[in-house]
Order: C-alpha cells, then structure tokens, then sequence
C-alpha cells in the first residue's frame, strides 16, 4: 500500500515538474509575442504622457497614423458612459514579425482620463455595452494611476473599435472631483515598434550603412537575415548584419556611402495620438436650466394670451 503511495506520488510530482518546464520554455521561447505590450511604457515612465503632450508609445512606434476617439460632450456623476477608439488600417496588409516572417498587426492603447475618472465596475456596465465591449481586458497604468487605461495587444482585424466603459466620478463623495469640463488624451498604435526600450533596433525598421565603401559580400544567414561587408575607402572592411524581415535593396559591387538604407521598410504600422474634451455636469444645473426653459415658455404663453386679450378690448371699443 505505501509502494502505491509513493509511486502515485511521484508521478503527481513528476508531472508537475513537466508542466512547470513546459511553461517556462514556452515563455522564454516565444518573447516576441510581448514586442506590442504597453507594458514597455509602464515599466519605464511613471507617467506616459510627457509634459510636451507626447504620449511615450511614440518613443518605440516612429510611424505616424490616425486615431480617433469618440466620447458625450457630458455625462453624469457616478455615471457608467462609454468611449469609443478607433485605430482604422488596411485589413489586407501584413507586418514583419519577430521571426522575419509576415503575420496580421495588433493594436494597442493607452487612455489618459481625468483623475476621478477609472474603467467601470464589472456589475456596473449594462448588457449592451458589455456586447461592445467583448473580450478586451482593461487595467490601470498602475496601482496609484486608475484613471490611465492601458489595453492590448489585440488582434487588429477584430478591434479596429475599441469600447472602453467608462464611470465617471460623484463630488458628493470625492474631493478631488469638480463639475468641469475635462480633457482625455488618447495614444493608440497598430503594428509593432521600430525601436526596443533599450534603444536597440526591431527587424521592423530600416538598417543602413555603418560605413562608406563598396559592398564586397552578402551572405544569407541560416536563421535568417543577411550579413553585409562592406569595404572602405582606406582598406578596411565593415561588416553590418540585418535581421530576418526587411529585404536588401542593394548588391554586391555596389557603391554606397555612410547611413544610405541597405533595406527596405518594413513597417506598415504607427501610432498616432487624439483627444478630446468631457463635460461632468451637475444635476443641479441641468434642473435649473429646465426651470429656466419651463419659465421661459411660460413667459411666452402669457404674453401671446395678454396680447391677444389687449386686441380684443380695442375692437371692442372701436365697435362701442
């Protein structure tokens, strides 16, 4: 009986230790899956949006494109709205992935609101917009920033639209909060970026010379990519490597000077940035501008009653 124990046991272990490994190979294997993540931003700026008015996502993303964002002029306090991203490109066209091979583009964006402003409670958000919003995972910039969104990398073709819900702050409970008009900055980006964190190229950019010279061998590299020698004026030889995904556009023999393009661009992606401006209105105001309107019509009842009252005292003189 305890022959069969410690056998049990040891295969539960074993197996164990066999999904942990696979996990681990699987995550240190596959790193070019988080090229798109904003997770680049959050772990290097304690505030994505410089004081310039640039979000950082431009630091890596060098390709500019549009964005545009949609949002009601007012809402509510303590009120549940919706805003609307859209990141629009060519469904038909395919970016340069980390292994040199082409595949569809993502999409990502980071959303700044106003402090007091965070994404809605999960019990909050109604069913239609629930039905909007689908499958996206929505998360704070950070503990102390919920009114920053981030979200994505998402697969482009399906959210081109994203739906982020939106609850709007109550002064009544938040000292922080005002009825005023506010502004909410949007950085959004399709494809991947040119440039890692660490300042290194991506295989999704432009490699050009290192030096003048003439170009004396190409060789294929067998994962990919080619390796560049170049000659120069003096005698010596620069040797350049490019990566798997952008194609040479020059040959051996050729003549080239320092910084001209040895390849293609790849990108087809970039990251544009939009905003847009919220109103928090007070209920107060809104009774009280529906009192003035009500007043307003009132007023101008009376006056047609009085007048029409007044032409019928003259007539009757008149006919006296």
């Amino acid at each position: 009986m305890a022959d069969r124990e410690d056998s049990f046991a040891w295969k539960r272990w074993k197996s164990w230790t066999c999904a942990c490994v696979i996990s681990v190979i699987g995550l240190l294997g596959s790193p070019l899956a988080s090229e798109a993540y904003p997770i680049f931003a959050q772990q290097g700026f304690e505030n994505p949006r410089e004081a310039t008015g640039r979000i950082v996502c431009a630091n890596c993303h060098l390709a500019k494109r549009p964005v545009d964002i949609e949002v009601p002029q007012a809402v509510l306090p303590d009120t549940v709205f919706e805003a609307v991203v859209k990141i629009p490109y060519d469904l038909q066209v395919k970016q340069v992935l980390g292994n040199g091979k082409k595949g569809g583009l993502n999409v990502g964006a980071v959303l700044i609101l106003p402090e007091g402003f965070q994404v809605a409670p999960a019990d909050r958000i109604p069913p239609e917009l629930k039905s909007k919003i689908g499958s996206v995972a929505f998360q704070p910039y950070s503990e102390k920033q919920k009114n920053i969104l981030v979200v994505g990398p998402l697969p482009g073709k399906k959210y081109q639209e994203i739906v982020f819900p939106i609850l709007s702050p109550d002064p009544s409970t938040q000292k922080d909060a005002n009825f005023l008009k506010y502004s909410i900055h949007l950085g959004a980006n399709r494809g991947r970026g040119q440039v890692y964190p660490d300042g290194s190229k991506s295989n999704n950019t432009v490699y050009s010379a290192s030096a003048s010279g003439r170009v004396t061998q190409i060789l294929r590299q067998q994962k990919g990519g080619y390796q560049v020698t170049i000659e120069t004026n003096d005698g010596n030889k620069v040797t350049d490597l490019v990566p798997a995904g952008p194609e040479l556009i020059v040959s051996e023999g050729e003549i080239i000077k320092l910084d001209q393009p040895l390849t293609n661009n790849p990108n087809v992606g970039g990251f544009g940035q939009a905003d847009a401006e919220i109103v928090l209105q007070s209920p107060d105001r809104l009774k009280g501008l529906l009192v003035f309107f009500v007043s307003v019509v009132l007023a101008q009842i009376f006056l047609v009653l009085k007048k029409k009252q007044f032409e019928k005292v003259q007539i009757a003189e008149m006919n006296f």
